[in-house]
């Protein structure tokens, strides 16, 4: 599901003109450990924390010698698995995938604490509910994790989902298609309904999380590889003791946070960065006790959730897919 929704980001991303922008190494020091995080793809907000946490000395203090990087070919899970690299920024789908393929990738931190995805639509359209896109076009890519979100939240409220055209609009930007070609799409909020905003679009916006249970699931996570977890637990610690350090400073500062990510990546707007900055600031925690802590309740929903609607062969045993080990205790 993630993977899906994330294209929404891209195609955003890609419509103002980004070209792969690689972070800025950090300055190599003989003593530090080189370590070495894959995102899923381009810099946005979702990553600040990272960001923060190298800019400002946070991983140098850990022993620890970061470059954040984008990924060449491949989702991250597939990545790490094959140890091309120590980290990487992925989403719940994606991993509980990789798990039901036997590939050995843990979660090891929730980015953001609850699903900020849903269906938009302009509010001429006068879709409110999962009932009214009995007789509309939807926008996506063809993805069935796609058409199964739609009939499972359709079905909660008896709509018939053979009603809706589904239309695949690959990454065309969001806010040309709604004009021409779709009516409702699935976004970020946290990405493309502040820059609605800001564009002063009024939205109708339904979140998925309020309209199934199972759809309030982690995107993003950040995850290691087993192996990497067990031979070097101290390494996974170190890295997520800065890196927690980074998102809490996000939260706290989100305006400093994003001249932080800008700093990296002056290509992207600044007015959205810092308006999904302040956004994300009450979401990467939300209600959780700490950042980045995980449930298992979550995970077994989503988990059976996708092997209900076959987008799975084989569940999986959701206690090997996270864990909250190396999160830093609760100051």
């Amino acid at each position: 599901m993630r993977k899906m929704v994330v294209l929404v980001v891209i195609s955003m991303l890609v419509a103002f003109g980004l070209s792969g922008c690689h972070s800025q190494e950090q300055s190599e020091t003989p003593d530090l450990t080189k370590v070495t995080v894959v995102l899923d793809w381009f810099p946005n907000t979702n990553h600040t924390g990272l960001y923060v946490a190298r800019d400002l000395g946070y991983y140098e203090k850990e022993g620890l010698a970061v470059e954040i990087i984008q990924p060449s070919e491949g989702g991250a899970s597939q990545l790490i698995a094959a140890g091309q690299g120590d980290f990487g920024i992925s989403y719940q789908e994606e991993v509980t995938v990789a798990r039901s393929q036997n590939l050995p990738v843990v979660a090891i931190a929730a980015v953001i604490q609850h699903n900020t995805s849903g269906f938009a639509s302009p509010v001429s359209k006068d879709i409110k509910t999962p009932r009214d896109f009995e007789g509309k076009t939807y926008g996506g890519w063809g993805s069935p994790a796609e058409e199964a979100t739609i009939k499972a939240v359709m079905d909660q409220e008896e709509a018939d989902f053979s009603q809706v055209n589904i239309l695949n609009i690959g990454s065309s930007d969001f806010f040309t298609s709604i004009e021409r070609d779709v009516d409702f799409a699935m976004i970020y909020w946290g990405w493309t309904g502040i820059e609605a905003q800001l564009r002063n679009v009024d939205l109708n916006f339904i979140k998925m999380r309020d309209k199934h249970p199972a759809l309030d699931f982690y995107t993003p996570v950040i995850i290691a590889s087993e192996d990497k977890i067990k031979e070097n637990p101290q390494l996974i610690e170190k890295f997520m003791q800065a890196t927690a350090r980074g998102y809490q400073y996000a939260i706290d500062n989100p305006e400093e946070a994003a001249e932080i990510l800008l700093n990296t990546v002056p290509e992207l707007d600044p007015e959205l960065v810092t308006a999904s900055q302040v956004y994300l600031a009450g979401e990467y925690q939300a209600d959780a006790p700490r950042w980045g802590e995980m449930k298992s309740s979550v995970w077994k929903a989503y988990a059976d959730f996708m092997f209900a609607h076959q987008l799975i062969e084989q569940n999986i045993d959701v206690e090997k897919a996270f864990t909250n080990q190396f999160l830093p205790e609760q100051e």
